[in-house]
Order: C-alpha cells, then structure tokens, then sequence
C-alpha cells in the first residue's frame, strides 16, 4: 500500500462513553493506522457520510448502548446506497454473541467484547484491507 490504512472510529446514539473508542483509536494510530475519531452522539448518517469524505478503509463503531441492532444495520445499509462495498465496517462493545453473530450474517465484520487485545483489533482491520480493498 501506498498510504496508512485510514480507519473512521465513531460512537453513534446517546452512548455517552467514549474511553473505549479513545483508547482504540490510540491503538490503531500506534500500529501505523490514520485515524479520524468522530466524537459522541453521530448519527448512521453522519458515519457514513464523514467515512465517504475521509476516503476510509474501514469504520469502527464502538457501542455500550444496547443499540447495536438498530446503529450497525442502519450503517450497513446506508453503506450499499453509497456502493462502499469495499470498506470494512467492524466495532465492538457490549454486543451479546447472538447478536453478533446476527450482524455478521448482514454483511457486520468481526466485532470485538470489552478486554479484547488491542492488536488483534488492528491484525483483523490490516488482514482485511489486505485482502479487499484495492489501490
């Protein structure tokens, strides 16, 4: 690749708790990752909107609301109207396996439960880009 990865890390709804998304943001920006955080209370459409401008490779929506069935399928659809089908959407946070495997069947990559170690977060995003996004 000619550029970093560039990663959009978003907190979407009323979730106020951000720490989570900071402290991965940092991680990604350490192992050579671009990032752009968003900040609290995005929309769907303010996500895929800013990931639209950045040019981005993947989206990371970190979640702690219980919303995770309505926030990611809105995202993913709003995704396929703007033909992003070649940019990962991944996240994580209180999600419960049910459900995440329910969101991965919608086209949801790998979402990732509080504690998970920070680099296998930036393996799977950088395996990813890897192997579906073309430059």
């Amino acid at each position: 690749m000619n550029r970093p990865i560039r990663v959009l890390v978003a907190k979407v709804g009323l979730d106020g708790h951000d720490r989570g998304a900071k402290v991965i943001a940092t991680a990604l920006r350490d192992a050579g990752m671009e990032v752009i955080y968003t900040g609290l209370r995005q929309t769907p459409e303010m996500v895929v909107n800013a990931a639209l401008q950045e040019d981005v490779d993947a989206i990371g929506v970190s979640i702690l609301s219980g919303a995770h069935n309505t926030v990611f399928p809105k995202i993913i659809s709003l995704m396929k109207e703007k033909s992003m089908n070649d940019v990962l959407l991944t996240g994580g946070g209180i999600i419960p396996d049910d459900d995440m495997q329910s969101l991965n069947n919608l086209g949801v990559g790998k979402l990732f439960p509080p504690g998970t170690n920070t680099q296998e977060i930036a393996n799977y995003i950088t395996n990813w880009v890897k192997e579906n996004r073309t430059f």
